[in-house]
């Protein structure tokens, strides 16, 4: 009787992870292949703006994106860690600034290397402190 319960736990447990796996594969951004057009637009500390417009078969933004020399940054356990936008540095562990991303005017909850692009997309960097 002991036994079988056991393995019941075991069976239900395995359930549960396989599940929830797969919500979590299904639950992440899609990314679509072709050509696409994007706008990128750049707040400096100084408030000032800049724009620019790229047509990509990219399936991610920091691919367009360092490939155009716009941004540079470091890999770390999270993805990309953007440190330079448009030849202006942020570093958080210095004053505590860093480029915040927006994708169609909604704060991102993705990084630059796991945001998918979509065709007319508009991404915005934005110095932050």
């Amino acid at each position: 009787m002991n036994r079988k319960k056991t393995i019941a736990i075991i069976l239900l447990f395995c359930v549960l992870a396989l599940t929830l796996g797969m919500v979590w594969f299904l639950s992440q951004p899609q990314t679509s292949a072709g050509s696409k057009h994007i706008s990128v637009e750049v707040v400096h500390s100084d408030g000032s703006e800049k724009g620019f417009e790229y047509d990509t078969d990219a399936e991610y933004l920091s691919e367009v994106l360092l490939e155009e020399g716009l941004i540079e940054g470091e890999q770390s356990a999270y993805g990309l860690y953007v440190k330079v936008v448009d030849g202006e540095t942020a570093d958080y562990d210095i004053d505590a600034s860093y480029w915040a991303l927006y994708i169609n005017g909604e704060y991102a909850m993705t990084g630059a290397d796991t945001t998918p692009i979509n065709d007319g997309d508009v991404y915005n960097w934005t110095y932050t402190k």
